[in-house]
Formats: C-alpha cells, structure tokens, sequence
C-alpha cells in the first residue's frame, strides 16, 4: 500500500483535524493501519500470537499518545505524551524485528525506517514542546517579594 493511496482513504473528519497537519501523527497512523495487515500474518503461527497482539497495541498508542499530547495545554503536558508515543513506537520498531522471521526481510525493514522517522520526528518535537515557555525580561519585574509581603497598602 502506497501512503498517498492510504491518505485518500482516511476520513475527512480526521484529516480536518489540525493534528493531521503533524507528519509525526500521519506517519503513526499510517504504521498502525500496516500493522493491521503484518499482525493478522503473525497470529497465524502459534509461536507469534502473542508478539502480534503486543505489536498491535504499541503500534496504536503511538499515534494515540501524538494526538492525546497534541490536545494538551501546556507544553509541559505535550511533551510527556509525545515521550509516551516515543516508547510505544520504539516498542513497536522491537516487536517488528521479533516478527522478521514470519514477515520477510523486505516488510520488516519497511516497517524498521517507517517507526524510525516516527522516532526520529518525536525526538526533535519532545524538547521543542519542553522548551516552550514564556521568556521575558526581568527588568520588568524590580520590586521584591519581600516589599510585596511587608509593605501591602489598606484602604
């Protein structure tokens, strides 16, 4: 499956969401509607049930946890999510290298970069959002707590 063909199968009441603007997300999301397909390979054999369900809930949380942080107000907040999709895609990328023996060699190493761009885009997004504060001079604000505390006018 081609992304842009993906793409155009995506709903419109989800890529009219702002968070679609984020590549992070588009490619997450992507990864997980791959999985399906690479998971329902894996549960045919015994020895990878298990791994198949494993691969399936960290590859869901990975887009899960970009949207979850993306509607939080604080950058602070973001950031702990977006950490949150950064573990569950680099859980995934180790639960596609267990699979490698029933999923070839060309659909692991597929689905290996894929995750690694997703990882790669989350580790420059975490201290960008981890970054955001209200920076603003301190001259601005010259008086102590101290006089606030001691010298507070009555009416």
């Amino acid at each position: 499956m081609k992304y842009e063909d993906w793409e155009q199968e995506v709903p419109s009441t989800i890529k009219n969401d702002s968070v679609w603007k984020m590549v992070a997300y588009r490619l997450a999301l992507f990864a997980a509607d791959l999985g399906w397909y690479d998971v329902t390979k894996l549960v045919q054999d015994r020895r990878t049930i298990g791994l198949s369900d494993q691969l399936y809930r960290a590859l869901g949380s990975v887009s899960a946890n970009v949207i979850e942080g993306y509607s939080r107000g604080t950058g602070k907040d973001r950031a702990r999510f977006y950490e949150y999709a950064l573990g569950s895609a680099r859980e995934s990328r180790d639960w596609y290298y267990k699979g490698r023996h029933i999923l070839g060699k060309f659909v692991t190493e597929h689905r290996l970069e894929l995750l690694t761009e997703v990882i790669r885009l989350l580790l420059t997004m975490i201290p960008e959002q981890r970054n955001r504060t209200i920076r603003e001079s301190e001259t601005m604000y010259k008086i102590s707590r101290d006089d606030l505390l001691t010298n507070a006018p009555f009416p």
